[in-house]
């Protein structure tokens, strides 16, 4: 399994990451998965609605994520993923990451941003069919 993007798209989540520093960012990946491939068409950023804590967790508002997902099947596309970033934390799922997880066989990716530069971005996809049985499996980015 691997996750594609453009080198654009790939660079613009890791800007996102350093523009909202030292705050976690958080988007969604639009495009379209097959057993083996997530092949990401778009990027679109979210807003980070965690207010209590900024630096360290995020959540997109369900409304926006509706409207994402709308806009997402208006041009033939699914939510493949989603994307966030981890300041001063390494690129690597939190605990609260993976009890937060829910959306299956979508990928996962974050980026470490250190001092307010972009390091490390990683990816899972999140397996299974349930709460018992989920985990993340790494999976490769290929930039196109």
């Amino acid at each position: 399994m691997m996750l594609e993007l453009t080198q654009t798209d790939y660079e613009a989540i890791r800007a996102h990451g350093e523009e909202t520093y030292p705050h976690e960012c958080c988007g969604v990946f639009l495009g379209t998965a097959s057993a083996d491939q997530i092949q990401v068409s778009e990027i679109v950023r979210a807003g980070n609605t965690r207010l209590d804590s900024l630096h360290n967790r995020y959540n997109i508002d369900p409304g926006e994520l509706i409207k994402i997902q709308r806009q997402a099947r208006n041009k033939g596309l699914d939510i493949v993923g989603f994307y966030h970033s981890h300041p001063d934390h390494p690129a690597m799922w939190s605990s609260t990451d993976f009890a937060e997880a829910h959306w299956y066989g979508c990928a996962y990716s974050i980026t470490s941003v250190d001092k307010g530069k972009a390091n490390l971005t990683n990816a899972w996809v999140l397996t299974g069919s349930s709460e018992e049985d989920k985990k993340f499996e790494t999976i490769e980015i290929k930039r196109s």
